[in-house]
């Protein structure tokens, strides 16, 4: 596999985890993939729009550049797959080609975690909670900012979930 040095996504570095670029070839075509293993923040990022601009830096120095579709690809960990059609493969020559025959796909996912991700990039999501409670603990909790009241939860979360 061609090693990656960076990938830029619309001009901007990203953060990635493990990543593959090759050369797909079916019997439909040939197309340019990039597949890479992000942390949540970023798939919510990047799928806003169906397709960007992708700078790939290999290590030996060259440089892909391409205007490529996403897709998100299924599975426990964030991963990205960038696909463009490709005219001419010769022009692609020091990138590895994989067949759709092929049982040998580049396994990215292997070795990482959710967990090793998260500590790199922790996605935040917004939560409602609807609770009956006394009518003096409704009262306090009222009574609170939303960064006391988040300080509050978290740390009660905390507790519980060890």
């Amino acid at each position: 596999m061609a090693k990656i040095k960076s990938i830029q996504i619309d001009g901007e570095n990203i953060v990635y985890f493990n990543s593959a670029i090759y050369l797909f070839h079916a019997n439909s075509g040939c197309t340019l993939q990039l597949d890479i293993i992000v942390s949540e923040i970023t798939i919510k990022k990047y799928t806003d729009r169906e397709s960007h601009i992708i700078e790939v830096e290999l290590e030996n120095g060259s440089l892909v550049t391409s205007f490529m579709t996403v897709n998100i690809l299924p599975g426990r960990i964030p991963h990205l797959n960038f696909v463009s059609e490709v005219e001419d493969a010769d022009e692609y020559s020091e990138l590895p080609a994989v067949h759709e025959n092929d049982l040998n796909f580049p396994d990215i996912e292997q070795g990482i975690t959710l967990e090793e991700i998260r500590k790199v990039e922790m996605p935040y999501e917004k939560v409602a909670l609807k609770l009956t409670l006394p009518i003096d603990q409704a009262e306090w909790l009222q009574q609170k900012t939303k960064k006391e009241l988040n300080a509050i939860f978290k740390e009660l979360l905390e507790g519980r979930m060890k």
